[in-house]
């Protein structure tokens, strides 16, 4: 695959609650050494895991990913990196890669979850350029521009037909004034939506 399996280190950029499902966050993660977004929605429960590590508040008793890190720590393995390494029907799947010095393991996570525990080690989140070109949001200055989607097939399964539902009445340029206003505001996870639906034109 050459350079579609490149590493790209993100960082978390932002943390919001979801535009397009009640009770839920949507996640914003950013490319280091570039202009890409990716947004993932995860649960309140994980939103608060990673918020509570960012903002440095301390929990009365340990929460879950707390937990996590003394255990590994207590048996001196350490998390090295998380890797966002797939993505698939929209959902990203992670790995933990951990160590003990002399061996080291990939351990499956979800991706929330993955990253709960990468802003407790403090350790590097990476995905692969493959992810970002299909499901990053690239900001270009104010000119914001759609990264074409690799394959087509792809293309087609990452359109969600059921949380398109507001946009698929409006026309090519409303969508476009639409995602202007999401990306102003910096709803990256709304502009996924109407750059999906604006895809969907096209494809059809």
């Amino acid at each position: 695959m050459g350079n579609n399996m490149k590493k790209i280190k993100l960082d978390i950029v932002g943390l919001s609650y979801s535009q397009t499902q009640s009770g839920a966050y949507a996640l914003v993660l950013g490319e280091v050494s570039g202009r890409r977004r990716l947004p993932i929605i995860i649960g309140s429960f994980e939103a608060q895991a990673i918020a509570i590590e960012i903002e440095k508040m301390t929990p009365s008793r340990p929460l879950t990913h707390d937990l996590f890190k003394s255990f590994a720590q207590a048996y001196q393995i350490e998390v090295q990196e998380i890797i966002i390494y797939n993505l698939v029907d929209g959902i990203f799947y992670s790995k933990l890669i951990c160590s003990d010095g002399k061996k080291t393991v990939e351990i499956d996570a979800r991706t929330s979850d993955a990253i709960a525990v990468a802003v407790r080690f403090d350790c590097p989140i990476f995905t692969y350029e493959f992810i970002l070109s299909t499901a990053g949001i690239v900001i270009e200055g104010n000119d914001f521009v759609y990264l074409e989607n690799i394959n087509e097939t792809q293309e087609e399964k990452s359109v969600g037909s059921a949380v398109g539902g507001g946009f698929a009445s409006l026309s090519v340029d409303e969508l476009k004034t639409k995602l202007q206003e999401a990306l102003a505001e910096e709803s990256y996870e709304k502009a996924a939506k109407i750059r999906d639906e604006l895809n969907k034109r096209k494809a059809s």
